[in-house]
């Protein structure tokens, strides 16, 4: 597994009665491929985790590999509420074939460090996968601490990664500092994604990619060839549609800009609704500015395969 590159969070596609549209669905993983991008994760906040079945995660998760065919690695996120669901749930990964987890803390009660580093470890030691831990105490309300990570990786070699969105773009260089290759650093924030690059994280888990693939992937190969001015100028131009990243409706956001983009649909599930009004017509407005002005992307002088490898 390396956890290095552009790897989309990508969105869940329902039809307009709830039910899973793979049509569409794979429709969007092909633009992401086509696109270079390096690995693709299932069931995150953009994927609509918390609404999805236990069998319907079992079946995306099946037919994502399939499709993928190992192209890229099929990551799958992991964000339940009890440490014994976690673990069956990284066990089905394991036994259907995924690349890798993604593991958040457990959701709805805000666990301490003795527990939050017994929770990682117990699911961690349930599994070979490699995982990649999400820090996101901005959303989730637990905070994974230096020193909680300084035990994890002391017990759980199969811990090789984190999605780092604490917001604080310097915990990059405290991380870099502290673990060096040991920890692979992948920013988990839109709107600080090329500052993450910058200061050497080894990718980004990307939301608004599932809209635009190609400007994002540009954004991370730019920066692996050094070219970091034309880098800055596509991020500027991808500044007001990243965040969107970093909104309570994310989801209705970023599908709605899939929708325009020609990669998916708006359709969400309840309790999401779809939007109305002023809103809607707001960030469509955004979304068709965007669509308006799309810088024109450079040629690379390296294969997708090569900047992976770097």
């Amino acid at each position: 597994m390396n956890w290095q590159g552009v790897f989309p969070a990508v969105t869940t596609k329902f039809h307009q009665d709830g039910s899973l549209d793979f049509d569409t669905f794979f429709k969007n993983i092909d633009a992401q491929l086509a696109a270079g991008v390096h690995g693709i994760i299932l069931g995150g906040t953009l994927g609509e985790s918390s609404v999805l079945r236990t069998e319907e995660k079992y079946e995306l998760t099946r037919r994502t590999i399939d499709y993928v065919a190992d192209r890229v690695p099929v990551v799958l996120n992991i964000a339940e509420g009890s440490t014994q669901e976690a673990v069956l749930r990284a066990q089905e990964a394991e036994d259907l074939g995924a690349s890798g987890l993604m593991l958040l803390p457990a959701m709805r009660y805000p666990t301490d460090a003795r527990e939050t580093l017994a929770y990682f470890t117990s699911v961690a030691q349930s599994t070979e996968l490699p995982i990649m831990i999400y820090n996101n105490p901005v959303d989730y309300k637990t905070y994974v601490t230096l020193e909680i990570f300084d035990k994890l990786l002391d017990a759980c070699p199969n811990v090789e990664a984190v999605k780092e969105s604490t917001r604080d773009v310097s915990n990059v260089t405290r991380m870099v500092t502290r673990y060096g290759d040991r920890l692979r650093i992948m920013g988990g924030v839109d709107t600080l994604a090329l500052e993450a690059l910058l200061m050497g994280a080894h990718g980004w888990v990307a939301g608004l990619v599932c809209a635009f693939p190609a400007e994002t992937v540009a954004i991370y190969r730019l920066v692996q060839e050094g070219r970091i001015e034309e880098a800055r100028t596509i991020y500027r131009w991808f500044l007001p549609l990243l965040e969107l990243d970093i909104h309570a409706k994310l989801v209705q956001y970023i599908k709605l800009a899939e929708q325009m983009a020609g990669l998916g649909t708006e359709h969400v599930r309840a309790p999401r609704l779809t939007l109305i009004g002023e809103e809607r017509e707001r960030v469509m407005a955004l979304i068709q500015h965007g669509l308006d002005t799309r810088p024109a992307l450079p040629t690379f002088t390296a294969t997708p395969a090569a900047v992976h490898a770097v």
